[in-house]
């Protein structure tokens, strides 16, 4: 008798519940408490109060559609999909037994001329393994990362240690370029008191000649240099020309022709050309090593990231291979795009991170590229993933000139990238 009562007691509660569930059929556990059953329904936007018998009636009273969360009834409604075993969500109230299973526990299509089967165990086991894996990837990251803060820390050091070698070499060029430009200047001024001091006097043939190196030739031929000569009765004053013979040298300045310069300025004019060499050979490395300072300034001026923990791509070139394109990113320096043919095109340079406040580290800005036909500049931006290996993953062109990529590195890991996988699952 006592069984009897039990089973009828159970089978009581149990037609209760299911009355209460085709009553509440498509509402969540957080809103199941708005529909428990009483006398009345207060509609969610608080427009209306009907009776309770109305809720999942297949007609909508509500403007919000809150009334009829079961039933396709209204347009603007929602159907909860309990999906235990796997993520419960919500599908617009117009695929309420419409023939498609949405829902993976079916209860979309209670009242459907079709059979769902329950696929939420077998899809929430599958997750849940994609999840262990992402999971284990971002433990790996994790401590992949740890590596490369360490390996940052150290490029880090070598860079600045680099600097100040570098200062210092620029220091020492300093003086010397000082040094031989005084050089210059005292070899510059040795030479023109030589050529003052010896400068021959231009009314003087024999200083000339002496200037010079060359005999005058009326010296060998013996005419006078004052001699009067009467022509058809006229008497005319002549004085005598140096003949110049065929083989005599030709007279040139000193600098067109440095063979015919005294010794001692041939001397004084080497000295001036050594001096002007040493110095640019002084100068160039000057040049060289400001241009070194210049751009390793740039780069210690970069941000890394709050550990540092991306110093380790300045050393860095990754590659994709899409169609007949080959794309290459540099990080915190340019990307570029090469065809089969061999033609470069620079798709962007390094323009600072565009991450979201809370995140700035995800993604990477390279702007000013080349330009398009009739276009605008090439641009990209770079997103950052958390990953056990430090490549790219994807290229896009969403529209003209303006180019996506994925780049995977454990860099990009964090606990809060961990949290997030967990988060997204649940």
């Amino acid at each position: 008798m006592e069984l009897h009562f039990q089973l009828i007691l159970a089978f009581l509660l149990f037609s209760e519940c299911f009355i209460e569930t085709k009553k509440i059929r498509g509402v969540s556990m957080s809103y199941r408490r708005l529909y428990r059953e009483r006398k009345s329904f207060l509609c969610m936007d608080g427009s209306r109060l009907i009776p309770f018998s109305q809720v999942n009636d297949d007609y909508c009273d509500c403007a919000d559609g809150s009334d009829e969360p079961g039933t396709a009834a209204c347009h603007n409604g929602r159907f909860y999909c309990m999906n235990l075993g796997f993520r419960p969500h919500y599908i617009p109230s117009s695929r309420v037994n419409d023939g498609i299973c949405d829902c993976c526990d079916g209860s979309d299509e209670f009242a459907s001329r079709i059979q769902c089967s329950n696929k939420c165990r077998m899809l929430g086991q599958k997750e849940r393994r994609e999840l262990e894996e992402r999971m284990k990837a971002v433990n790996e990251g994790l401590h992949l990362k740890k590596q490369l803060i360490e390996e940052g820390a150290l490029i880090w050091q070598e860079k600045q240690t680099q600097l100040s070698q570098l200062q210092k070499v620029s220091e020492d060029l300093t003086i010397k370029v000082e040094d031989y430009r005084k050089r210059k200047l005292r070899a510059e001024a040795e030479k023109a008191h030589l050529e003052k001091a010896i400068k021959p006097d231009h009314n003087s043939v024999g200083d000339q000649s002496q200037w010079l190196g060359v005999v005058p030739h009326d010296s060998r031929s013996g005419v006078d240099k004052d001699k009067s000569i009467v022509i058809h009765g006229k008497e005319q004053e002549e004085k005598t020309e140096i003949q110049q013979g065929q083989n005599d040298p030709v007279r040139t300045p000193p600098h067109e022709n440095p063979d015919k310069l005294p010794p001692v300025i041939r001397a004084a004019q080497g000295a001036v050309d050594s001096a002007v060499a040493e110095l640019q050979k002084v100068e160039e490395a000057y040049d060289t090593v400001q241009m070194e300072i210049r751009e390793l300034k740039e780069k210690l001026a970069i941000d890394y990231g709050p550990e540092q923990e991306f110093v380790f791509l300045l050393s860095r070139c990754v590659q994709m291979a899409v169609s007949e394109y080959t794309y290459t990113l540099c990080p915190f320096s340019q990307v570029t795009q090469k065809n089969n043919v061999g033609s470069e095109v620079m798709l962007g340079k390094w323009d600072g991170w565009l991450g979201p406040p809370n995140s700035p580290y995800r993604q990477m800005k390279y702007d000013e590229g080349e330009a398009c036909w009739q276009g605008p500049k090439r641009s990209t931006v770079v997103s950052l993933v958390c990953g056990t290996e430090t490549d790219l993953r994807s290229v896009k062109e969403p529209s003209k000139c303006l180019y996506t990529m994925e780049l995977q590195t454990p860099a990009a890991c964090s606990l809060n990238t961990q949290r997030r996988s967990v988060h997204n699952e649940l």
